[in-house]
């Protein structure tokens, strides 16, 4: 279901733009573009396609979209009009390195080349040398796809082959990777490039409206372990192509048929460029055979002019390449004149490459060609003519050649004729190599020492600072001097004694990030004093304290343990306070003995005896008196009105005594018996599972309670062998009962006293026991494994939690993966308490992946832990948002990654606060493998100086992962334990909401509502496709469901027939007691490894395999009667909305209520929110108007208030007397004191009506929402009244707490969300429901969400809902694998740059150093990292240089300068450096010098908005005309303006200096590890050898070629097959290009080239969206959405974000600025906020103040905004005019952000 805010209805807006009859092909695509194409890529997401889309699900690569990518390569030697050069290998090799990206990142993709695809690859229109070349590289490339046995390639005509058709049901790919055809450029692409362009949009039309998702291949970036790319959500159906234009499906037909004719060559082999699947046998021609063929070819169709010395020579060059090496292949472009280059280009190469074609495609043979190697063969051949052929070839390639040529009858003998078309060869100029600065620290030293590279003498000017505007505004900001001659040089070189230049300013990192006033230490860490609070601040703090913890107390209450039990806080004492009493002398405790005693009890032991005994009595009497006056009360009861009363004793805290408890079941047993006797049909089949099931649970519910006497064994061995349980009275009857009270009811007679035979004989179970208990009583079997009781703990932990418990009480670290409800929730609250009671200053940190899981985390925290530390906290919060206690005061820290990671790297913490880390817990561990945030993840793994403690229950091959963890820990010290348990506690039953079918009945009322029966079962094996070739490993089944698939098997005979006796459920298990949930594990086990080899033989589309017949027995009856087309499409959104309340109320009815329904974008969850809400509404307001019954009520209530003050005199009366029953009772008595009209009516409102939750109290929260800023909206808070909610990351955080309680407390009980309540949130709900399909509804996500229903305490089965989804992506999503983990490369240089900000800001302190040398010193710095520790060392040292050129560090590794801004936005990295040089540079000075104040801080948005916060725009979404139509219609611009030109050359000379400086980088590492790094002659993906053949004897020829070969070190020799050398253009080109075995993370590297390239939006693969200047211009959100296309969920998020970046920058420059003036020792004492922090962003303390109050911080905050108007004393006009630009700006951006959510 969807209803995405940018959809496109197609329909109407075609009709509402109709194409002008007469349009050409550029008209037309310009009319598809804005009509449907460029709307439509508004709706696609940037999303990691692998990590958060596909997962391990197959999809489909278009083979021509991936050879456009290949020969599209600037890089790439090949059909280039000015470079004749025709290079395969390097085109193989560059075809080769994109499926190594997709295969490292564990995709599964198949290669589909469409044959109606082709045109964008071959360039109809172009020059005939650039089509022949591309038609050729087509065809070798795609033989050589071929011959890859490691990947599928296929070939279908078009989308509408019915091979194609089958393939897609046999295979279900997900999406497919196209290329969009991009726009059309003017003097790009040749005459035909509108209609190619053309045919690629109809092509992707058809291919959305065919129902599958589409990801943009050509600009795919492969960040890390991502695969970053636009993803198209198919929203388009099959009968829309019908809605499309005539004009437009013509036009589409004329220009495929004019690129068809053109794309022709002269060979009639040749007509057709269809492409053929390679023979079954292929041919394996002689090349020697192939090369006649091809000369016979070229000369047949060049009658005249043949050119017969080029064909020699071409000939020649094919016989050498066999044996030349890839090295020697290595060729730059030899220099021609023109005639010469004409004459190849015009005439014989194209001919030529026609003439291989049809060879290869009459023969199917392959041929290795390159060109270049042919022009030095041809070169060399000229200049010898007097050698001949043997002595130049050498006589086994001469022989070869002169055969050849006496069979074309060729006449070779004369080159030296084109000697003169050769010039002289381009001098060449070898890379220098680099020299480092000198660099020096006492840590570091020792880990470079096995990096060898010279530095420098003597500092040389900076190349990067040579671009500066002015001395003056560079130098302020390295505190140089005002001359100009030192500001722009580098510190000079100075003796470890002179340790750092009086031009730079050391940095300090002690203060807050945001605000250089607030220290980051509090005062008890020797930071700075807290100035006094004024009585305002005080009372502010007071109100906004207990308002919180009035929230978090009412959340704490909510909160239950695993059993369902509220959580009963501990109080733990204090260690300090333990240690005073132990010097007391201690009371003497008398304990009562245990079993019997065979000594004499003392007197006062026996009296103590007789006293305990006398009160043990007591209670008995008085607790079988209880328990007989309830059962008395009871025998007036029936139906519904016993089970709410035995409902009630339920909860009597009575019934927990095993006697009582014990009774009152054996009671129910009664009453059900007897209810069963007299009902309708007591015979009948329903009746016996409905009673005999209830029954046995009843008897399991009295043996686990362990009391029994006489009468209640003889009870329910009477009711065992009734039901034909005879077998189960030993262990189901609690034996040795010495205990001969009666009960105090007569249990109904089952079994004749004399004959011992049975009185009822209809309820005798007619089936084995053991098949009884499959089918009916598996949800309630026994489910522990191995389970003891364990002091430790409240319950009887299995075996995989004692070892748990064993490895906490050992400190070691830990990595548990086990499902949701499986248990492991006990173990990080378990380490709290053993960090509380071991010391009163252990610290444990909680990471959470949420904020909403922070603050619930905190809640439990609070409802589990008391400790009084003597005015310091046992717990606090602190998140990016707001803080909670003292996070650096506490004992247990609730955070968030980036919180804890920014605190392990601060420099004061350091010292006094990070020594003190126990334990670090990481809930949802599997987060490292996110798009965003991974690395931060890493990076606490890697310097956390403590065990960690790692949860999830969903990590995919967590062996990998724990492995290098275990590294990690190892090398830090710590002993590491896995612990991996697979089973759930409540299984999961899957279910299909068919929408298909009509409801019978129009809701009217959920009393009246009865269900439509359209949820139906689905078996988990009734959704196998054929794609499926395995089970997941966490596929279940139920104890039913094995049973319905030993009878499937059983039935068609799948398996054979011994097997079948084996498996045969009477036969495999022992009848001997109960069946317990690891006895159907172990059966489950063996069905599926007999059931897995019928898989490899699967094929659905024949349905006489016995698996096909399998699948169709265990089909539900009602879903196999719907058609595969409709169940396998995806349902109209107007069907899927006004289905909604239908698939509500059946969930209500069947009692699947509390239900979480999942969708994954904001607006849907609020949409279907608002719509059931309305419907409710709307079929109340038709009830109340036309009932009966509530006008009669309605009647009587306004009687009563009419009456209102005569009831005040009678209450008046009654108060004077008060012995006058009458009157007293005559107010209380009436019901229309308690009645609110104005609320909903329970008929129709899903709020929970057994909730001790009133409407006052819901009146009392929402008030109180109301009073906060920004409070929810309206529409919200009328949901919440009918008990639905949704739950958002942007949704307000009250209001999501307040969601959260009232679910837990079962109120609320429909709640639409996101994935926000899938990370842990304790939110128990007995129903998911993923409603409608998305790219973020993944694999993991899928198990994420599936993971919440099941509510462990409450239900011992949970059920999953799938509404308005195709049938195949359900059968996707359940038979999906979780992926592997992806890791990110966490060392970048940021982080570099923070290590010694780190090891410098604490003094080198213990800690410190022994992150740094962890870090360093592990054999694999990140698991998914191919980067080996030497190559990181070296990676290390350059950076190291870098940060040194930067003027970061100094030589002695110390911060210097803006190293806070760079520290501060780590996370922006590389735009933190960026920002960095164009401070230094001036750049930034010159904006905000401009006179017109509004257009300086216009300018200096527009500049940060090209380096933070950067939303990239889909190409079509860029056209001119689509742009032009868009802002017509809104204030904002939508495409960002250009970089001004100065920033961007600051920016790109940077560049080059980072390109210098990791050039040097890759070419001393391939130097000096060479030998290391290995041959580089292997393809990457294939592994193919290319090293060339060895047998033949040596010749000039082959000397020449390796005397004149390109000599590389760090480019790959594939590469240089294209003429490079080490000469790289840029960073990209460095790392994409680099050898084999010298791995270069791009992203590591801070290159500016994705903010420098193409700054005017020409050249750029993605424009950059003006949002945020947008949004600074004109502040209207409304405007964000329609045009500039950002979800409104987002905008908070985002705005935020750069807010935040904005406050940064402000407050290092403020630091800067205070740090020149004369006065900074005076203004930083005066201005000491009371507020600690970790410096990391943290907007309030608390944040929980209602509007007055934050009225007041608004106020309070521009007071501070404007403060020291005047320029301090030494502080430049020139810097201080920039801080005021940079204010000026962040408050108006502010000021527009606090009005957008006020």
């Amino acid at each position: 279901m969807d209803f995405e805010e940018f959809e496109v209805d197609i329909e109407r807006a075609i009709e509402d733009s109709e194409p002008s009859k007469s349009s050409t092909v550029i008209d037309t695509l310009n009319w598809i573009d804005s009509t449907w194409y460029a709307p439509a890529s508004r709706n696609a997401r940037w999303m990691d396609l692998i990590g958060d889309y596909a997962g391990a699900e197959p999809f489909v690569i278009d083979g021509h979209s991936l050879l456009q990518v290949v020969l599209d390569d600037h890089l790439l030697a090949l059909a280039k009009d000015d470079d004749p050069s025709f290079q395969i290998i390097h085109a193989i090799y560059s075809l080769e390195r994109i499926l190594k990206n997709f295969q490292s990142r564990s995709a599964n993709f198949d290669i589909v080349f469409f044959d109606i695809n082709r045109h964008p690859v071959l360039r109809a229109g172009e020059s005939e040398f650039t089509v022949a070349s591309r038609a050729l590289a087509r065809r070798l490339l795609y033989n050589h796809l071929q011959s890859l046995d490691s990947v599928n390639t296929l070939n279908f005509a078009s989308l509408s082959d019915k091979k194609w058709v089958d393939y897609r049901v046999r295979v279900k790919p997900m999406f497919v990777m196209v290329n969009d055809g991009g726009t059309l450029k003017k003097g790009v692409g040749g005459q035909f490039a509108a209609h190619q362009i053309l045919t690629q949009r109809l092509f992707i039309f058809d291919l959305l409206a065919s129902g599958l998702a589409m990801a943009l291949l050509e600009g795919v970036i492969f960040k890390d372990s991502k695969a970053l790319s636009f993803v198209f959500e198919s929203k388009l159906r099959l009968s829309h192509r019908a809605h499309l234009p005539k004009v437009i499906l013509t036009a589409g037909v004329v220009a495929r048929d004019v690129l068809t004719t053109h794309e022709q060559g002269p060979f009639d082999q040749v007509r057709s460029c269809v492409l053929s699947a390679a023979s079954a046998s292929p041919s394996f021609l002689d090349l020697r055979v192939t090369l006649r063929h091809v000369g016979l070819s070229y000369l047949s169709a060049s009658k005249s002019d043949t050119q017969p010395s080029l064909l020699a020579v071409f000939i020649i060059h094919a016989l050498l390449l066999k044996s030349v090496s890839v090295q020697d292949r290595a060729q730059r472009l030899a220099p021609i004149k023109p005639d010469l280059f004409i004459s190849l280009v015009k005439s014989f190469l194209p001919r030529i490459f026609r003439a291989i074609e049809a060879v290869i495609v009459v023969n199917g043979v392959s041929l290795d060609i390159d060109i270049r190697v042919f022009l030095c063969v041809l070169r060399y051949l000229s200049e010898h003519p007097a050698q001949s052929l043997t002595e130049i070839l050498g006589p086994t390639v001469a022989k070869d050649a002169e055969d050849i040529f006496s069979a074309l009858k060729l006449q070779y003998s004369i080159f030296s004729c084109l000697s003169v078309s050769f010039l002289p060869d381009d001098l060449y100029e070898m890379p220098i190599p680099l020299k480092l600065l000198p660099f020096s620290n006492s840590v570091f030293d020792k880990e470079l020492s096995v990096v060898h590279i010279a530095t420098e003498g003597i500092t040389l000017s900076n190349p990067i600072e040579s671009v500066s505007s002015s001395g003056e505004e560079s130098d302020e900001w390295d505190d140089s001097s005002t001359s100009d001659e030192s500001a722009d040089v580098l510190p000079s070189a100075r003796s470890p004694q002179n340790k750092t230049s009086r031009e730079d300013t050391l940095f300090c990192d002690t203060q807050h990030w945001h605000n250089h006033r607030m220290s980051i230490l509090p005062k008890h860490l020797g930071g700075d004093a807290t100035a006094p609070m004024t009585e305002w601040q005080r009372n502010r703090k007071l109100r906004s304290d207990q308002r919180f913890m009035k929230t978090l107390h009412d959340q704490a209450s909510t909160l239950t343990g695993a059993l369902g039990a509220v959580l009963q806080q501990m109080k733990i004492p204090s260690v300090a306070s333990l240690a005073n009493q132990r010097s007391v002398k201690p009371k003497v405790v008398h304990a009562r003995p245990s079993g019997k005693s065979t000594g004499k009890l003392s007197k006062a032991d026996a009296i103590r005896e007789q006293n305990i005994a006398k009160k043990e009595s007591k209670q008995a009497s008085e607790s079988a008196a209880w328990i007989a006056s309830r059962i008395q009360e009871m025998e007036s009861l029936d139906g519904s009105g016993l089970q709410k009363f035995l409902q009630a004793l339920a909860r009597n805290p009575r019934t927990k005594e095993a006697s009582v408890g014990a009774e009152l079941r054996v009671y129910h047993m009664h009453r059900l018996l007897r209810e069963w006797i007299y009902s309708a049909n007591p015979d009948s089949s329903a009746s016996r599972d409905k009673y005999s099931l209830l029954l046995m649970r009843l008897i399991k519910e009295v043996w686990e309670i362990g009391f029994s006497t006489k009468d209640i064994a003889n009870a329910i061995t009477s009711v065992l062998i009734t039901l034909g349980f005879s077998d189960y009275i030993d262990c189901l009857v609690v034996s040795d009962s010495t205990d001969d009270r009666a009960l105090s009811f007569r249990f109904i007679k089952l079994v004749k006293s004399k004959t011992k035979t049975t009185i009822y004989d209809f309820m005798q179970v007619k089936e084995h026991h053991i098949v009884w208990q499959l089918r009916l009583f598996g949800e309630f079997m026994d489910r522990s494994m191995d389970s003891k009781a364990d002091a430790r703990v409240t319950f009887k932990p299995d075996a995989w939690q004692r070892d748990v418990l064993d490895a906490v009480d050992q400190n070691m670290s830990l990595l548990v993966v086990a499902p949701t409800s499986a248990g492991k929730t006990f173990i990080s609250y378990y380490a709290m308490e053993k960090v509380l009671r071991g010391s009163d200053d252990g610290i444990l940190i909680y990471i959470a992946p949420t904020k909403a899981l922070v603050a619930q985390v905190a809640a439990e925290i609070y409802a589990r832990f008391s400790k009084d530390l003597n005015g310091r906290s046992c717990w606090a919060i602190h998140t990016r948002d707001y803080r909670v206690h003292d996070p650096q005061n506490c004992q247990i820290l609730v955070t968030v990654p980036e919180i804890l990671a920014t605190m392990l790297l601060s420099p004061p913490l350091a010292k006094m606060w990070t020594p003190r880390l126990k334990y670090v817990v990481l809930d949802e561990i599997h987060t490292i493998g996110q798009q965003e945030g991974g690395a931060v993840w890493e990076q606490i793994l890697l310097l956390s100086p403590c065990p960690i403690i790692g949860l999830s229950a969903t990590v995919g091959a967590p062996e990998k992962f724990n492995e290098w963890l275990e590294s990690v820990q190892t090398a830090g010290g710590f002993q590491h334990k896995f612990v991996h348990y697979p089973h759930r506690y409540s299984h999961l039953r899957k279910f299909y909401y068919n929408i298909h079918e009509k409801p019978r009945d129009v809701f009217q009322g959920l009393s009246m509502y009865k269900t439509t029966e359209r949820t139906r079962f689905l078996h988990p094996l009734s959704m196998l496709s054929s794609s499926a070739r395995s089970l997941p490993s966490d596929l279940a089944l139920e104890a039913v469901d094995t049973l319905n698939l030993y009878r499937a098997l059983s039935t068609c005979t799948a398996l054979q027939p011994s097997i079948l006796v084996a498996l045969d459920p009477v036969v495999f298990f022992s009848s001997s007691k109960l069946l317990q949930q690891k006895d159907v594990i172990r059966y489950e086990e063996a069905l599926k490894h007999h059931f897995a080899p019928l898989l490899s033989s699967f094929d659905l589309q024949d349905p006489g395999t016995p698996l096909s017949r399998v699948i169709t027995q265990l089909q539900d009856d009602i879903l196999s009667r719907v058609s595969d087309r409709a169940l396998n499409s995806q349902p109209d959104r107007v069907v899927s909305g006004g289905n909604l309340i239908h698939l509500v109320a059946d969930l209500h009815v069947q009692g699947d209520l509390p239900g979480i329904f999942f969708s994954f974008d904001r607006s849907d969850c609020e949409h279907m929110a608002r719509f059931l809400n309305r419907m409710l509404k709307i079929k109340e307001d038709e009830w109340r108007k036309n009932s009966p019954e509530w006008k009669r009520k309605m009647a009587q209530y306004e009687a009563f208030l009419q009456a209102r003050k005569e009831r005040e005199r009678k209450a008046a009366r009654a108060s004077k007397h008060r012995d006058d029953e009458e009157d007293r009772s005559a107010d209380t008595s009436e019901w229309q004191t308690s009645f609110r009209p104005h609320d909903p009516q329970p008929d129709f409102s899903f709020a929970g009506q057994c909730t001790s939750y009133t409407a006052s109290e819901l009146d009392e929260d929402i008030a109180d929402l109301t009073r906060r800023k920004p409070s929810p909206p309206d529409w919200a808070l009328s949901c919440l009244k009918r008990g639905i909610a949704v739950h958002h990351a942007g949704m307000n955080r009250w209001y999501r707490s307040l969601v959260e309680s009232l679910f837990r407390r079962g109120f609320v009980r429909v709640v639409f969300a996101t994935g926000t309540l899938a990370l842990g949130i304790n939110a128990p709900a007995k129903t998911s429901i993923f409603c409608g399909d998305s790219p973020f509804l993944t694999a993991l996500m899928y198990r994420q969400c599936a993971g919440r229903a099941g509510r462990r305490g409450y239900d011992t089965l949970g059920k999953v809902v799938f509404y308005a989804l195709p049938m195949s992506r359900v059968q996707r999503l359940v038979f999906s694998k979780l992926p592997s983990l992806s890791a990110s490369f966490p060392v970048t240089s940021t982080l570099i740059a923070r290590l010694f900000n780190l090891l410098e800001g604490s003094d080198y302190s213990t800690i410190a150093v022994a992150a740094v040398k962890r870090l360093f010193r592990l054999p694999q710095v990140s698991f998914g990292s191919e980067e080996g520790k030497y190559q990181l060392l070296h990676h290390l040292r350059f950076s190291i240089d870098y940060l040194r050129r930067a003027r970061l560090l100094d030589e002695q590794g110390r911060p210097l300068n803006l190293f806070g801004i760079a520290s501060h936005l780590y996370y922006t990295e590389p735009s933190n450096f960026a920002l960095v040089a164009l401070l230094r540079s001036g750049v930034i000075h010159k904006i905000c010098a401009q006179p017109n104040l509004r257009l300086a801080k216009r300018d200096f948005i527009l500049l940060m908005a090209h380096l933070f916060g950067r939303r990239y725009l889909p190409p079509a979404c860029t056209k001119e005309e689509y742009i032009t139509e868009v802002v017509k219609k809104s204030p904002s611009m939508v495409l960002l303006p250009p970089l001004p030109e100065a920033a961007c050359d600051v920016l790109i000379e940077h560049e080059r200096e980072i390109l210098r400086i990791f050039t040097g980088y890759a070419l001393t590492y391939g130097t000096q590890h060479q030998k290391d790094l290995g041959p580089d002659h292997i393809l990457p993906f294939s592994k193919q050898n290319i090293s060339g053949t060895a047998e033949y004897e040596p010749s000039p020829i082959r000397d020449y070629l390796h005397r004149i070969a390109i000599r590389v070190v760090a480019r790959s020799l594939f590469v240089a097959n294209s003429g490079h050398d080490d000469h790289f253009d840029s960073v990209h080109d460095l790392a994409q290009t680099a050898r084999r075995g010298l791995t270069l993370n791009e992203h590591t590297i801070p290159s500016f080239e994705g903010i420098t390239k193409g700054a005017n939006q020409q050249g750029r693969k993605h424009a950059l969206n003006a949002y945020l200047l947008d949004f600074y211009m004109h502040g209207q959100v409304v405007a964000l959405a329609a045009a500039n296309a950002v979800r409104r969920g987002d905008v908070w998020f985002l705005l935020q974000d750069f807010s935040l970046t904005l406050m940064t920058v402000r407050g290092v420059l403020e630091q800067l600025l205070q740090r020149r003036s004369i006065g900074e020792k005076d203004a930083m004492s005066e201005d000491v906020d009371e507020e600690a922090d970790s410096g990391y962003a943290s907007l309030d303390p608390v944040q929980w103040e209602d509007e007055e109050e934050a009225s007041g911080k608004q106020e309070e905050g521009k007071l501070e905004s404007t403060h020291d108007s005047e320029r301090p004393q030494g502080v430049s006009v020139a810097d201080w005019r920039v801080f005021e630009v940079v204010s000026g700006a962040l408050e108006e951006f502010n000021e527009k952000f606090r009005a957008m959510w006020a």
